[in-house]
C-alpha cells in the first residue's frame, strides 16, 4: 500500500486552524453555475494582534510572531507570496501629499478607526465570511475597530431604505465569467484609503474581483478618486483560503485610552 497519498491528509488537517481539504481539481458551484463563494476565509488580513498568540515558555506573542510556525494552516496558506501586481500605498497629486503627509503624522487624533469607527473600504480587505444566495452575496468581517457586514446584491436597480452617503458605501455586483465583481460608491469622506493618512473624497469608487480556485479565493481591489489620486490605487492581490475555524461574536469596539494619550507620536499599524 502507499502511504503517501495518507500522510499528506494526516499532515493536512495536522494544524489547530486547519484547511477544510487540499485544494480540489475543480471549483465548487451551486445550483445556477456560478462559482460556490460561501464559506470562511482566512485571509492574511494583518490584525493578528486581536488574537495573541501564547508562546511555550509563556510569553504572549501579538503581533510579528515568526519566526516560528503560523496559527493555522490556512493562516500559512493566506500569507504565502502572491503575484507582484498592485502597490502598498495610493499614489497622490502633488497638491495632496502635504495633507497625506499631515493626517499621517497626526494619525492618533484623526483615524476614525482609533475611535471605533468603520475603517471603510478597501481598507477592511477582503471578507472574513461569505453567504451567498443566486440573489445576493453577503459579506462579514471582524476588524479592528468591530465587527461589519456589506450586502452586496447581484440584480440592479435595487431600492434601499437609506441611500446616503456611508462609511461602507453602496455595492452591487455582478458576475464575469467565473469572478464576482463589487462595484461600491456612495461613500462618506471619513474613512481613509489604508492606514496613515490615506484620505478620499466622497467621489471614491472601488471595484472588487473574487475568483474562486478550488478552496481559494483571489481579492482584487481598485480605488479610483480622480479628485485627489493621481491615478488609479490597484492593491496588492490578496489570497483567501477556506477554512473549517468559524467566525465567533467579537468584543465590542469600546474606546478606553484616547483621553491618556499624551502626545501625536506615530503609531506604525502592522496591517
Amino acid at each position: 500500500m502507499n502511504s503517501r497519498p495518507l500522510v499528506a491528509l494526516v499532515l493536512a488537517f495536522g494544524a489547530a486552524g486547519m484547511l477544510l481539504a487540499a485544494a480540489p481539481a475543480t471549483t465548487p458551484r451551486l445550483a445556477d453555475g456560478k462559482p460556490d463563494l460561501n464559506g470562511t476565509w482566512e485571509n492574511g488580513g494583518g490584525i493578528d494582534f486581536l488574537r495573541p498568540v501564547t508562546r511555550p515558555d509563556g510569553s504572549v506573542c501579538v503581533t510579528g510572531c515568526s519566526p516560528g510556525a503560523p496559527t493555522s494552516a490556512a493562516a500559512a496558506a493566506a500569507q504565502a507570496p502572491v503575484p507582484a501586481i498592485g502597490t502598498a500605498r495610493p499614489k497622490y497629486r502633488p497638491e495632496f501629499a502635504a495633507r497625506v503627509d499631515d493626517l499621517k503624522k497626526r494619525q492618533q487624533k484623526e483615524d476614525g478607526v482609533l475611535r471605533c469607527q468603520p475603517p471603510g473600504l478597501p481598507r477592511i480587505g477582503p471578507p472574513d465570511k461569505i453567504m451567498q444566495t443566486s440573489r445576493e452575496v453577503v459579506f462579514l468581517y471582524e476588524d479592528v475597530s468591530g465587527p461589519f457586514f456589506r450586502i452586496v446584491p447581484l440584480r440592479p436597480g435595487v431600492k434601499r431604505i437609506d441611500d446616503s452617503e456611508s462609511y461602507l458605501g453602496e455595492a452591487e455586483g455582478h458576475w464575469e465569467g467565473d469572478t464576482l465583481v463589487v462595484v461600491t460608491r456612495n461613500f462618506n469622506d471619513l474613512t481613509w484609503l489604508t492606514d496613515d493618512g490615506a484620505f478620499h473624497t466622497t467621489g471614491l469608487v472601488v471595484t472588487e474581483r473574487l475568483t474562486r480556485r478550488g478552496n481559494e479565493i483571489e481579492w482584487l481591489a481598485l480605488a479610483d478618486d480622480p479628485k485627489v489620486l493621481a491615478e488609479p490605487w490597484q492593491l496588492r492581490p490578496r489570497r483567501m483560503v477556506l477554512t473549517d475555524v468559524e467566525m465567533a461574536e467579537p468584543a465590542p469596539c469600546i474606546e478606553q485610552d484616547m483621553s491618556h494619550m499624551k502626545d501625536d507620536s506615530y503609531h506604525s499599524n502592522p496591517r
